[in-house]
């Protein structure tokens, strides 16, 4: 077990906390705190236990070696971290009944970073600008991860949106501080990620029947996840774009969907375990811009035509599957959910693990689009877990509870 930030001393130490303030947002509007509200209780026992909490994050991506200079600055100030305070300070002093002083340092590195640390008090905390300013953080640069590491007494992982990136945020700094002999340890957050996706890991004996459903267009994107599901589960539901490489796979017609012609021994050799279920309906159309014909089909697809969703009798095979389960892990929508007329797919996915929950199983959404579906149909708190994490849950389930940035967290 790696240890938690309970465990740290950490009275008048300063605590580099790495966080996931990955934000939405219109220019300096944010239009969805989640991500640092579900922070808070990290960095607020921090505070609580007096200590200096520096927070590390990035926000957007910066096209380094892509663009010229002046793109590069556009980019900065595109995902200015900033923006993060105002919500961050709030949120702070309502967890803990009092004002915060709350800092924030526009220097990625350098003295002025040093200073702005040294300067802190117990009890305060310094926002650092988006880690991703620094061209070096994305190759976890040693001398980067070095100058950052020399900032801290301690490393808290509550990124775990990052966790599967190598980078000098997520793995450099902690590395050089446990070598150090520095104490590392994960967040709340994280250590919620670790503690109910670890049951779609390691699936428990009483927790099966294990039923994963996974969407999304390319099969290439989730080879890896698929064996590895394929060794634990019981039952393996496809839908979205890659369903019809399956579907073409067991030598049905799918008109124009999208199609990978280099999977399809791949896809054969899947089925030939018997645990993968494929819709035997779809709701397809005739463009996917501007359809103008919209009509259900069985498994075979006319020319001229494209599968945008699962249809109806796909929805009730699903469910049955679903209601049989005693665990189930969701990843990637049924359709072109952003679409009402390519919806119900997902719809009604959302809708049988919510039934199959309060039932008594355990079901976790793994992040990304699906989280995404989940909230806008009104789902998500009837899950037991959604996860803060799209690519990093996939990686956890496909590498048996392996991640970069927590494989180096020390453990209790």
């Amino acid at each position: 077990m790696k240890k938690l930030v309970s465990d740290l001393k950490v009275e008048n130490k300063k605590v580099l906390v790495r966080v996931d303030f990955n934000i939405p947002h219109k220019g300096e509007t944010i239009t969805d705190d989640n991500r640092i509200r579900a922070a808070i209780p990290t960095i607020a026992d921090l505070l609580k236990a007096n200590a200096k909490v520096i927070l590390m994050s990035h926000l957007g991506k910066i096209k380094w070696g892509k663009v010229d200079d002046a793109e590069i600055e556009n980019e900065k100030k595109k995902n200015d971290l900033k923006i993060a305070l105002p919500s961050l300070k709030a949120h702070l002093e309502e967890a803990l009944g009092h004002p915060v002083n709350v800092y924030f340092s526009e220097a990625t590195r350098g003295e002025s970073l040093k200073a702005a640390a040294d300067k802190l008090e117990a009890g305060e905390v310094l926002l650092v600008q988006n880690t991703r300013y620094e061209k070096g953080e994305t190759k976890n640069d040693p001398a980067l991860s070095e100058e950052w590491a020399s900032l801290a007494d301690a490393y808290v992982m509550d990124a775990f949106g990052s966790a599967h990136r190598a980078h000098s945020s997520t793995v450099g700094v902690p590395t050089i501080l446990a070598k150090e002999g520095k104490e590392t340890a994960v967040g709340y957050l994280v250590e919620k990620e670790i503690k109910n996706l670890g049951r779609c890991v390691n699936c428990p004996e009483d927790g099966h029947p294990y039923v994963a459903i996974l969407g999304g267009s390319k099969v290439s994107d989730k080879i890896q996840v698929i064996d590895s599901l394929l060794k634990k589960c019981d039952k393996i539901l496809i839908g979205g774009g890659m369903a019809y490489t399956f579907l073409a796979a067991k030598g049905h017609k799918i008109g124009n969907s999208l199609f990978e012609a280099d999977q399809i021994d791949y896809a054969k050799n899947c089925l030939a375990t018997g645990k993968i279920v494929l819709p035997i309906d779809n709701v397809i159309a005739d463009s996917f811009d501007e359809p103008k014909d919209i009509k259900t089909s069985l498994e075979d697809i006319p020319d001229g035509y494209l599968g945008l969703d699962i249809g109806p009798k796909s929805e009730e095979l699903f469910t049955k599957e679903i209601l049989a389960a005693k665990t189930i892990f969701w990843n990637g929508p049924m359709g072109v959910f952003e679409n009402p007329a390519f919806a119900n797919g997902t719809k009604a996915v959302c809708k049988a693990c919510a039934d199959a929950t309060v039932a008594g199983a355990f079901s976790a959404i793994g992040g990304g689009d699906s989280a995404a579906a989940a909230k806008q149909f009104g789902y998500a708190d009837k899950f037991s877990h959604v996860s803060t994490g799209g690519g990093a849950s996939l990686e956890l389930i496909q590498f048996d509870g392996h991640l970069p940035g927590i494989d180096d967290i020390e453990e209790k």
